[in-house]
């Protein structure tokens, strides 16, 4: 889908060509004009809105029109043309591992004749592990916003099910269509969406999509142009933030303990054409750990106090790891076939590379049978390393079906019972079976005595046929840690970082003394993992109780002598924990809810996602749509919504954000991971017809600018008469006329 809609901006880029700007064509235009087309970079990096055009006649300048070849048929499927943005305002809240964005700017619909409409499609590119709270759109008529329902609130479901708008590209970029703007128009947008923060090399690191192509800076001579982003961190408590770099020239504004305000604001010439990004350092030991407590507020549905815990990794510990026992167990069913397999192969033989000699692995493939490398666990010596390798590209072969109870029974078995290592099992696949949840019930009892040495497991699913719930739950049962992706491009880089994060354990089996005495307690994740040495670890919790104003934290280092540190409890009010840590809560509750079936933890999903604005798999989104002055209130459930007129105020229901809980059949079917992507485009599969194959070659093949100037030159008649006899021409493929015009008119001389 995504490549679909690189392809769609890619034709919209050539009908814009046919957009006449006057004499002298701005200089931004030019330089666009001059850079080389490649279909990935069509992809939006930054908040964008586009024109839909399916119709190419109506492109044209609002403010100039001007005489166009005439183009016969239709853009199938439909063609966007990025919007030229106006004003541009970024706010980023930054809490711990969690990051609130809400951009904010104008877009005019500068494409498209001023008697005309056309749909307007907005993309939103997040951050790592991004998801989406909000959309609002102005139009000069009418403003339409997202809000969420939950399924029973809607009095035809079959419109909910066959809802085609409102999807992700990529699992990372959110996008909607606004319906019937006219040409010429303004559009003021906001969007808001959370997503997380990295911990690399020491560093917190923020990385946010803001890079705008040349074509959406306005042509228009003395338009100011002015860039703002506001920048808030809070860490915690205590002075650790040391800002260590940042891609726009920000100045601090505030600062007040773990709090730090950042400003950047400038007239530019052209719009950021750099991602931001920002990344800070825990300034003392003493502060790389702490103990958050808050209050619910009177809003908040569950009225349990909040607790938060974080231990950044220890700098003097930093290079001390764990010896590894590692087994891999990947899905080499017939679905995974081609790129799929062969990245995970790739990530898997990086992996191996990177053991040390005093290390053991093992592989097992599985599809409906399964095949180790070894019937035992074996040392990573360069040799074995090598013959391990070759193993992979002789067996790791896409065949047969799927069947995970086998190879998960022979990896445990294989796990030695060591005192000194750590053994971690890698579960990779892109298919779901029935058995999951005695898998679960299965392992849950097998891993019961925990400990120190006890197996970790870590999960891994690729594409949307996955139970991602299973493999959350099966990650958390074995106090492991589960990824996923959703595209083919970023399995290799998604795979390894898992590999080596979760590998790279410098503190194991923490314990904190305080929760073995609170009157309850819900924990998020529901056990404590190991520290790693990539990772910050952060833990959630709500509780009843009473915690003391200092805690012990203990745990295991490599060496396996005895770590123990105190942690300060502070009382904190301006840290919404609620919403920080909400994607984490809806996550380990759904797959709650899905593996034990209880209707009151789904209702529990429904409220928080309500609550916070994150869709869930038990709620939808829904952009409502009404008339300026009209706007519908916080308050107003949407079936009264759906009382008032029509006329007045109109539902558009949108997809499914949800990750759903694995396709039995499709995984049957051995469908590869692609299959299940949404389609950009609801047509059947037309080519680009007489737009492309008639003025695309105008543009592509000739200056079309000349020639739209030449025609301005004559007399209204003869005008009409030329370009009739120039789009004949081109239908037959007759060009050259074209070419031979503008070789000698005066305008391209």
């Amino acid at each position: 889908m995504a490549e679909d809609f690189a392809r769609s901006v890619d034709r919209g880029l050539n009908l814009s060509k046919r957009i006449y700007y006057g004499k002298e064509p701005p200089k931004l235009l030019s330089m666009e004009r001059k850079m080389p087309a490649a279909a990935e970079s069509n992809l939006p990096t930054a908040p964008m809105m586009y024109a839909v055009i399916t119709e190419p006649v109506i492109v044209d300048n609002p403010d100039i029109p001007s005489y166009q070849p005439y183009v016969h048929g239709r853009c199938e499927p439909p063609a966007l043309i990025p919007l030229q943005m106006h004003a541009v305002a970024m706010e980023v809240d930054c809490y711990l591992e969690t990051v609130f964005v809400t951009v904010s700017g104008t877009w005019r619909v500068h494409c498209v004749s001023a008697s005309k409409t056309c749909d307007c499609r907005v993309a939103i590119p997040m951050g790592e592990q991004g998801s989406v709270l909000g959309v609002s759109i102005e139009t000069p008529s009418r403003s339409y916003c997202t809000e969420l329902i939950t399924t029973d609130e809607t009095d035809d479901p079959v419109k909910l099910a066959n809802a085609k708008d409102g999807f992700l590209l990529k699992r990372q970029i959110y996008t909607l269509k606004v319906p019937k703007v006219v040409g010429g128009s303004v559009l003021s947008v906001k969007v808001r969406w959370s997503q997380k923060m990295l911990y690399q090399d020491g560093q917190v690191c923020l990385s946010i999509p803001f890079s705008f192509p040349l074509n959406v800076n306005p042509v228009v001579k003395k338009l100011s142009k002015k860039e703002k982003i506001i920048l808030n961190v809070n860490s915690g408590t205590g002075t650790v933030v040391c800002c260590q770099s940042a891609s726009h020239p920000l100045q601090e504004s505030n600062r007040s303990g773990g709090n730090i305000g950042f400003i950047y604001e400038s007239e530019v010439f052209m719009w950021s054409t750099n991602d931001f990004s920002f990344s800070y350092t825990v300034s003392s030991v003493e502060n790389s750990c702490g103990l958050l407590l808050k209050s619910p507020s009177r809003h908040d549905f569950d009225q349990r106090n909040m607790f938060c815990f974080y231990l950044y990794p220890p700098h003097d510990i930093l290079g001390k790891l764990f010896r590894k026992e590692m087994v891999f167990v990947v899905d080499t069913s017939a679905s995974m076939q081609g790129s799929p397999l062969e990245h995970v192969k790739t990530s898997l033989q990086s992996a191996l590379s990177k053991l040390d000699p005093e290390d053991t692995f093992n592989i097992i493939a599985f599809n409906d049978m399964s095949l180790s490398f070894s019937p035992k666990m074996e040392p990573a010596t360069k040799e074995t390393i090598d013959n391990a390798i070759q193993w992979i590209n002789l067996n790791i072969v896409a065949n047969g079906s799927t069947n995970f109870s086998l190879p998960l029974d022979q990896a445990m078995k294989m796990i030695s019972k060591s005192k000194h290592s750590i053994p971690l099992l890698f579960l990779i696949t892109d298919g779901t079976v029935e058995d999951e949840r005695e898998i679960c019930e299965v392992i849950r009892c097998q891993l019961t005595k925990g400990g120190l040495n006890s197996l970790r497991i870590c999960t891994f699913g690729i594409g949307y046929y996955c139970n991602h719930y299973f493999l959350q739950m099966l990650a958390s049962i074995g106090r492991g840690y589960y990824d996923a992706a959703f595209d083919t491009e970023s399995i290799s880089s998604r795979l390894e970082r898992l590999f080596s994060s979760s590998s790279s354990i410098i503190l194991a089996d923490i314990k904190i003394d305080a929760l073995q005495y609170l009157d309850s307690l819900e924990l998020y994740p529901n056990s404590l993992p190991d520290l790693l040495s990539g990772n910050p670890l952060i833990l959630y919790g709500r509780y009843h109780g009473n915690f003391p104003d200092n805690v012990e934290v203990k745990g295991t280092l490599a060496d396996f002598s005895n770590f123990e540190i105190g942690v300060k409890v502070h009382k904190v009010m301006d840290m919404p924990l609620e919403r920080v840590f909400s994607g984490r809560q809806m996550s380990m509750l759904t797959a709650q809810a899905w593996l034990t079936g209880k209707k009151e933890l789904e209702n529990k999903v429904i409220r928080l996602s309500l609550q916070t604005g994150l869709a869930s798999e038990y709620t939808r989104m829904i952009l409502v749509e009404s008339e300026k002055g009209k706007q519908i209130s916080k308050r107003e459930t949407l079936k009264e919504v759906m009382m008032t007129d029509s006329t007045v105020r109109k539902i558009l229901y949108l997809r499914q954000l949800g990750l759903g809980f694995g396709n039995l059949k499709a995984t049957a079917d051995n469908l590869p991971p692609e299959a299940a992507e949404p389609k950009l485009h609801e047509t059947s599969d037309a080519i680009f017809t007489a737009a492309a194959n008639c003025c695309g070659k105008l543009v592509d093949c000739c200056c079309c600018m000349c020639f739209i100037q030449f025609c301005s030159k004559l007399s209204d008649r003869c005008a009409v008469t030329f370009t009739q006899l120039c789009t004949a021409l081109a239908c037959f493929e007759c060009i050259n006329v074209c070419c031979e015009i503008c070789e000698c008119c005066d305008f391209c001389q």
